[in-house]
């Protein structure tokens, strides 16, 4: 099965007639990308920038409305995450601090080993949590709180960190015990926690550098709502593959 990289370049390619039957796109930019007359029955489209995007249209309709209204409906408190002032700030983090309580106690119900199992190649429950731990030393103790060396070494990076021309030797190369990983992850949390006790809507306009691209400059608040975004996205991975880890039984 042939396979195409960041050094193919596709960008304005014409498909026509062709069998794309049970293929794969990973990280892949399909902005603009215009389906007429295909059959897209079984299709699985995961697009966490979704809600920032102008439209996505299915045979006429914009469906972001749809799609955002009922992961509202299955994520109580997930529309809480634009919250604009400190209270509503407090109450998104609580309402996600709960949400996480109760799924990492059904993660805790599996059989052994079930928080490192992947599936279809996808993060494990533990290596979730360890990018978690990496998102909020990146936004918070990084972007918000200034701290030279930020990260922890459990931290978990993507694939593209390192491709990126950043340096990998920060993050541990051996997966640490899950004990450690619950410590780390719930340390991180309650940092979260504790700059929201104090935080004041002055304090929330204040600009901050954008740890990945500092052209673009960036608040307090909308790091927050990163963080936000971050935790509530990959719950909903994990909750997914939760489903099909205990599917199998």
């Amino acid at each position: 099965m042939a396979t195409f990289d960041r050094s193919d370049d596709l960008r304005g390619a014409t498909f026509v007639d062709v069998d794309l039957t049970g293929a794969r796109f990973r990280g892949a930019e399909l902005s603009g990308v215009v389906m007429r007359g295909v059959e897209i029955g079984g299709a699985d489209v995961d697009a966490p920038w979704l809600p920032h995007a102008d439209f996505f249209r299915v045979n006429g309709v914009d469906v972001i409305p749809l799609v955002e209204a009922e992961l509202d409906r299955r994520f109580p408190g997930r529309e809480l995450r634009r919250a604009g002032d400190p209270e509503g700030l407090r109450a998104a983090w609580h309402a996600l601090e709960r949400t996480w309580e109760a799924t990492t106690a059904r993660a805790a119900a599996l059989p052994p080993g079930a928080v490192d199992v992947s599936v279809d190649g996808e993060w494990s429950f533990a290596q979730t949590l360890r990018h978690l731990v990496m998102a909020t030393d990146t936004w918070l103790r990084r972007a918000v709180l200034g701290v030279a060396q930020p990260y922890h070494p459990i931290g978990q990076t993507d694939h593209g960190y390192a491709l990126d021309g950043n340096d990998p030797s920060v993050f541990s190369a051996v997966a640490p015990p899950y004990d450690e990983v619950l410590e780390v992850r719930a340390g991180r949390q309650a940092m979260v926690r504790e700059l929201l006790a104090t935080v004041t809507p002055d304090e929330l306009a204040v600009e901050r550098r954008n740890p990945w691209a500092p052209e673009h400059p960036e608040t307090t608040l909308s790091c927050l709502h990163v963080i936000l975004e971050e935790e509530w996205e990959h719950h909903r991975y994990a909750v997914r593959d939760l489903a099909v880890i205990e599917a199998r039984g």
